[in-house]
């Protein structure tokens, strides 16, 4: 049994009138901490990234999907607070595709869904099904086709945006890994249009919230998500925890967190690197599909600082 489903209740009248209690009083105490203790490290930066980037407009109707991780599930529980104000009239659907959990996962979302009040909609798909034996990028198919799901979902249910919990660390992350092994300079944006479906937009609220302050949340108020409801996780033994063994992006997490323990100042500088991109001295760049060379204009260009060998040290 997996360490992540919930303890077990006793059957009986009264213990379990004294649960619902208790639940009660917890759901209180759970969303009193955003309205508290993190309003400014998470709730405050949620509403900060919608008005910076436009998430969120009048009349929109938005899914919020759930994967059930704790930043989508945290996702979720704003959403309801920021609909609780009611500063922009909006409508909110909690969606979770489900593409093809073990049953032990599937109940850890539900009994999330129930103790944190969220009226959450189930979409069953047998993605995990189709990719389990695809040798080739199995990850990137599995990730495609669950997006494009989430999209046909969505728009079934009268939505115009989804809304995913990508936080600051993985945008950063991402920013990283384009870099060394992409080769290419590109990151998660706050807010993207389908090519593929009409009218419908990918917004990501928590654009500016660090994963600390969600675990810091999460643990707060003793809550347990599933970490990876992956086919393929199950299949892997215990976690390496040798740096050798990390996948890309763990790797580039640790890295990161190294980096950061030396210049705290990293993570903010990797962010801002991408709002502060100088073209006049990269060799090239692509602008709505064309590449074009910084160098073709060298003659007439104006002069331009030369970057210092070695300007920080």
């Amino acid at each position: 049994m997996s360490e992540l489903i919930s303890e077990k209740v006793t059957d009986t009248a009264a213990i379990q009138a004294g649960c619902e209690e208790d639940a009660a009083q917890r759901l209180k105490r759970i969303e009193g901490s955003l309205r508290k203790k993190y309003k400014h490290k998470i709730f405050n930066k949620f509403v900060q990234a919608i008005c910076d980037y436009d998430l969120v407009r009048p009349n929109d109707h938005i899914a919020v999907c759930i994967s059930g991780g704790k930043d989508s599930t945290l996702l979720a529980k704003l959403f309801q607070e920021l609909k609780r104000r009611n500063k922009i009239p909006f409508e909110v659907t909690y969606l979770c595709m489900d593409p093809g959990f073990a049953e032990d996962n599937l109940n850890v979302i539900k009994e999330n869904a129930k103790l944190l009040n969220l009226p959450i909609i189930y979409r069953q798909t047998k993605i995990f099904d189709n990719v389990f034996h695809v040798e080739q990028s199995p990850c990137y198919l599995c990730a495609k086709m669950r997006r494009g799901f989430l999209y046909r979902f969505a728009q079934e249910l009268g939505c115009n945006k989804i809304a995913l919990g990508h936080h600051f660390n993985d945008i950063i992350e991402t920013t990283v890994m384009s870099m060394l092994f992409g080769g290419e300079i590109r990151t998660m944006m706050p807010k993207v249009k389908s090519a593929n479906w009409k009218g419908m937009e990918l917004i990501r609220p928590l654009y500016y919230v660090r994963e600390d302050d969600i675990k810091s949340w999460r643990d707060e108020n003793h809550l347990t998500f599933i970490r990876c409801g992956c086919r393929f996780m199950e299949c892997m033994v215990e976690p390496s925890t040798r740096e050798e063994d990390l996948s890309t992006r763990q790797w580039i997490k640790y890295t990161i967190a190294k980096l950061a323990a030396a210049n705290p100042q990293v993570p903010n500088n990797i962010f801002h690197a991408m709002e502060n991109v100088n073209l006049s001295v990269v060799l090239k760049y692509k602008l709505n599909g064309k590449l074009h060379s910084t160098l073709d204009d060298y003659e007439t260009a104006a002069p331009v600082e030369d970057a210092p060998e070695s300007g920080f040290c």
